[in-house]
């Protein structure tokens, strides 16, 4: 299917452009996306990746990756029965996951790509996506978060009286594109025309090679625990212990100021009573980084807690946990930072096609026209015709769809129906277009199946229900 969207893309922005008169503007375009593709995404994930896929490999050599998906195993095997319960790839989807929840793009990409290299390793069929993968991409194109932080702070920076009240819509809608994703992925891959073993045939007809330049599938390994593994020490359990509970009031700090104030000033007065000395230093030390967002209501400032302690805690426990267990973690970090440089450069071709077609198809004035054609039929429905173009923008350019976002909210001001509409739509969808590419594109996928079909639904059920929920939460007020 991307290949036709593609061709689709790339015919309609030269014909729209030339009867536009706009084909200078559509060929500047094709090299400014060229130029971004290479130079300002895929050269500045090298480090990022590096650093995750070093971290993850401590993670798998340690255990804890096999810990994480056998405690998780019931429902990971509901959702991707084709992947041994076991295997790496289910840590590697798991985190992936959860640091999409909390916002976390620059772990949550290379994690993702981490996944996707896992799965790969199940491939029968390389160059053609499985049944496991497009179901991991309907996640991921399923935007699914549980803060949309980009959307709040464009909703504050323009002096919304109430810049959280599109979290509960947001999700509410997350879980229903999440939810219709799967069920579509489910579904499609059943179809004859997406069948695995059809296209499978195809693949082997054409004698494609592996891109990647491995062993076919069934020769390739994963990478096991580490054959020196040693069990945790009864000390060891103990330095553990130590450090998450010293995490744990890093939490409390930031999730419960005010209640933190008064322990604070508890044990200041107990120092007092006990040593008879001055306190000013411990409770210096206790208020020290006071959170800044006592003004924001609980489940705000639980999760801005997690969000912000989770990269800090991911970074400093997986190489302690390895190093207790007597894993040599600069060696191994350093084998699993190797991968960094190698998916950076070979997603480089596929983001270059995705990029170009779609900042030409833009450059053109394609989306004003599928604004225009368009309209009529919202408005039967009832469908705000001000939000068309940001909506056919948001599976192509997340830049992109920003900036319609960010023009709606100064039209009709933060706190109107159309901008929690527009800003619950922002936090609830993805860039379907630029992860495929990213994704599928760093394990040398070409045949999508019923991916693209899966991930446009997710955001399709997303903009639905947002205007519905909005409409019933906020009313008709603009």
């Amino acid at each position: 299917m991307l290949n036709y969207i593609w061709l689709g893309l790339m015919l309609g922005a030269v014909l729209i452009g030339g009867w536009n008169g706009q084909l200078k503007e559509v060929a500047d375009k094709s090299f400014e996306m060229a130029d971004l593709a290479v130079v300002k995404i895929s050269f500045s994930l090298i480090g990022v990746m590096a650093l995750w896929l070093g971290i993850m490999r401590l993670a798998e050599r340690s255990g804890l990756v096999a810990l994480l998906a056998r405690a998780l195993r019931p429902l990971m095997r509901r959702i991707f029965p084709d992947v041994p319960p076991e295997h790496p790839a289910m840590g590697s989807m798991l985190m992936n996951i959860a640091a999409n929840m909390l916002g976390l793009g620059n772990a949550a990409t290379p994690l993702g790509l981490r996944a996707m290299k896992d799965l790969e390793s199940l491939n029968r069929f390389p160059g053609t996506a499985t049944n496991a993968m497009c179901t991991f991409l309907a996640i991921n194109t399923s935007g699914i978060q549980l803060i949309p932080v980009t959307a709040i702070a464009i909703l504050a920076a323009n002096k919304s009286t109430d810049p959280t009240a599109i979290v509960g819509t947001s999700i509410i809608c997350t879980f229903c594109a999440c939810t219709s994703g799967v069920l579509m992925a489910k579904l499609l891959s059943h179809l004859p025309a997406f069948r695995l073993a059809a296209a499978g045939e195809i693949a082997a007809r054409e004698k494609m090679p592996d891109a990647t330049g491995e062993n076919p599938a069934e020769q390739k390994t994963v990478v096991k625990e580490a054959a020196t593994l040693q069990p945790l020490r009864w000390w060891g359990k103990i330095v553990i212990f130590s450090f998450c509970s010293f995490f744990i009031v890093l939490f409390v700090r930031l999730a419960f100021p005010e209640q933190w104030g008064l322990f604070a000033g508890f044990i200041c007065r107990l120092w007092e009573c006990v040593f008879g000395k001055n306190s000013l230093w411990l409770c210096a030390a206790l208020m020290a980084n006071p959170n800044s967002a006592e003004n924001q209501n609980l489940f705000i400032r639980l999760v801005s807690a997690v969000s912000k302690l989770s990269i800090p805690f991911l970074l400093s426990a997986f190489p302690l946990y390895a190093a207790l267990r007597r894993v040599k973690v600069y060696e191994e970090f350093v084998e699993g930072a190797k991968e960094g440089f190698d998916v950076a450069i070979r997603i480089i071709p596929y983001l270059v096609a995705m990029l170009v077609a779609v900042g030409m198809f833009r450059a053109a004035g394609g989306i004003d026209l599928l604004s225009r054609a368009l309209s009529p039929v919202l408005n039967l429905v009832g469908f705000p015709t001000d939000l068309l173009p940001m909506v056919l923008v948001r599976p192509l350019s997340g830049s992109g769809s920003l900036g319609f976002f960010t023009e709606l909210v100064k039209q009709f001001g933060p706190d109107s129906l159309i901008a929690r509409m527009a800003g619950t739509i922002y936090g609830s969808t993805e860039t379907t277009f630029y992860v495929l590419a990213v994704y599928f594109g760093s394990v040398a996928v070409k045949r999508t199946r019923h991916a693209v079909l899966a991930g446009l639904t997710a955001d399709l059920v997303s903009v639905i229900v947002a205007v519905i929920v909005c409409r019933a939460m906020f009313g008709r007020a603009n």
